[in-house]
């Protein structure tokens, strides 16, 4: 299981891009949940670490099951849009991440050869077609 952050500013999206396995990818901020944290704190997390922002996650986007063929591994990811509220330019990103940037729709949809999966489109159609679940679906029991 993943999580994501959709994060839209004045027409362009936070992405990552990282290096991979498969080469120099571009992504939503994601990741995997550590022990113990609810999906929003997760999310919130992997923002910060590859990105230097404050995620402040308002809606659930939508839950996406994708199989990547190439390395067999079926990801189920919990997409959350919402905005970032503060940003440390000299925190230091997560290993492989070189770097952070906004970008426009026209040119995230040029680059999508180069995308860490299809969801990364996927999520931003979904947010341009206004897409949005309470936060309150997610329970989470420590």
């Amino acid at each position: 299981m993943t999580v994501a952050a959709v994060v839209e500013q004045e027409g362009k999206y936070l992405l990552v891009e990282e290096q991979t396995c498969n080469g120099i990818l571009f992504n939503q901020p994601a990741g995997h949940l550590e022990p113990g944290e609810s999906i929003i704190q997760g999310a919130v997390r992997e923002t910060l670490e590859e990105t230097g922002y404050t995620f402040a996650p308002q809606w659930l986007l939508g839950v996406y099951r994708w199989h990547s063929s190439s390395d067999n591994t079926t990801f189920l990811r919990f997409a959350f849009s919402g905005s970032v509220t503060d940003h440390d330019p000299n925190r230091a990103l997560d290993a492989g991440i070189l770097r952070a940037g906004w970008f426009g729709v026209d040119e995230i949809r040029e680059m999508a050869y180069c995308h860490r999966s299809p969801l990364v489109m996927r999520c931003i159609d979904d947010h341009l077609a206004g897409k949005r679940y309470s936060l309150d679906i997610l329970v989470h029991y420590s």
